[in-house]
């Protein structure tokens, strides 16, 4: 698995009030967006930030966080599925618990999630939309 971070997610308990905090307040640009579920921002060279709904986010990451703790997943993108399947192989074999078998989900990709030793969840994911032009940007 090469060592990278593409998407920082944040299990967060309202999208609208992360929206106000971060877009309104802070005023960082919002990348794209599903009202009431999911807010992207880009955050660095190929980097977002993705402020999710905490309940979808912990149903998919298979994570039972406690009420008032936060849910946080560290993205990892492959350009395959196959890819996907191969890195949480060698995840698995290097110690991981495979919290969440890869699958399709709803929105076309194919993602897996792993707890590292400490329980943090990553999500090892191939997005069809992802690319990162040459001065980082990202599309989805």
């Amino acid at each position: 698995m090469q060592p990278r971070v593409d998407l920082i997610s944040l299990g967060v308990r309202s999208v609208d009030a992360s929206r106000s905090f971060y877009v309104d307040g802070l005023g960082w640009p919002v990348h794209q967006e599903v009202p009431g579920e999911v807010l992207f921002i880009q955050v660095n060279h190929g980097l977002l930030l993705s402020l999710w709904d905490a309940g979808q986010m912990q149903a998919e990451a298979a994570t039972d966080a406690p009420v008032g703790v936060p849910c946080i997943t560290l993205s990892h993108n492959l350009a395959s599925a196959a890819e996907v399947d191969w890195v949480m192989t060698e995840a698995e074999s290097a110690g991981a618990l495979i919290v969440a078998a890869p699958k399709t989900q709803p929105w076309g990709g194919y993602t897996g999630y792993f707890a590292d030793p400490d329980g943090y969840r990553w999500e090892v994911a191939f997005n069809p939309g992802w690319a990162v032009d040459g001065g980082g940007k990202v599309t989805l």
